[in-house]
């Protein structure tokens, strides 16, 4: 088991499965903020909404599937779902369905999803089981070694601040892990904003989930610097589209640095890609 990664995990739950694992080695190869300009920009997965909740309705059954005794309805597999909503940014469409991933299809993808998801608890050596014998949940960190183990990415880099986290955000999508609070899931804003509520960070912790961040809007600025306040980034969730706004959820970049201290930041990338 490694002994160098700071681990903080989280009672996992059928919408949450999501654990923090930092790794100082890759964090000290974090790309940071030069005083480039930041910009909107916008990345859009070509999957359809995914739902790690409802499994059974659209006739996912896992029993037949991965072998268990009965089926389940839901998935801690929040950084499987979040990673596969990535990769269909990251790979070109015939890149994808070479790596198995049938973007047309929520079902399919939704399996692709599952999969990386089991790859991921064993990537994350630090847990005692895997899936499918546990669903116990993984880590930013174990999806993306998962990812790069099957050759789907190169390398992965870091940010830990609200600046590096928009200078990852100029060049592709990002995983953003974070704890989650019950405000969040009970948002009924029309735009997704989950700290919608003023009072969010006194509402009960939920558990640890993972996201897809796939834009930065509203890019703010006081006196020439990032005001946190007002700058905006948007993220596809895993939880059907009619969760958030069609799917998306929002977010301040204050409420980043809020919880900044349990979130991860991890932007997988690809130079090259080959399907052998």
């Amino acid at each position: 088991m490694p002994t160098d990664l700071t681990i903080r995990t989280y009672d996992p739950a059928g919408h949450l499965g999501r654990h923090q694992a930092l790794d100082p080695r890759s964090l000290a190869y974090r790309r940071p903020y030069d005083g480039q300009p930041l910009r909107p920009t916008a990345w859009e997965p070509r999957i359809p909404v995914l739902d790690q909740r409802n499994l059974l309705a659209q006739g996912i059954l896992t029993s037949a599937s991965y072998g268990l005794d009965t089926d389940v309805d839901a998935l801690a597999s929040c950084t499987g779902q979040a990673a596969t909503a990535l990769l269909s940014i990251l790979l070109t469409p015939e890149q994808a369905t070479g790596a198995g991933l049938h973007t047309s299809s929520a079902v399919a993808a939704q399996h692709f999803a599952i999969g990386l998801y089991a790859d991921a608890t064993a990537a994350d050596r630090w847990l005692e089981h895997t899936w499918p014998t546990h669903d116990i949940g993984s880590s930013g960190l174990g999806v993306a070694k998962a990812m790069r183990a099957r050759g789907l990415i190169d390398q992965y880099g870091h940010a830990t601040t609200a600046e590096e986290l928009c200078t990852l955000l100029q060049t592709g999508p990002v995983l953003l892990g974070l704890p989650w609070c019950s405000a969040f899931t009970d948002t009924t804003d029309p735009h997704g904003f989950i700290d919608a509520d003023p009072d969010w960070a006194t509402s009960p912790l939920e558990g640890g989930h993972e996201v897809c961040v796939t834009a930065l809007e509203d890019v703010a600025r006081v006196d020439g610097v990032l005001d946190p306040d007002h700058t905006v980034i948007r993220f596809r969730n895993s939880w059907s589209a009619s969760w958030g706004d069609h799917g998306d959820g929002r977010m301040f970049l204050r409420t980043y640095l809020t919880l900044r201290d349990q979130a991860d930041v991890i932007q997988p990338r690809l130079d090259s890609w080959s399907s052998s």
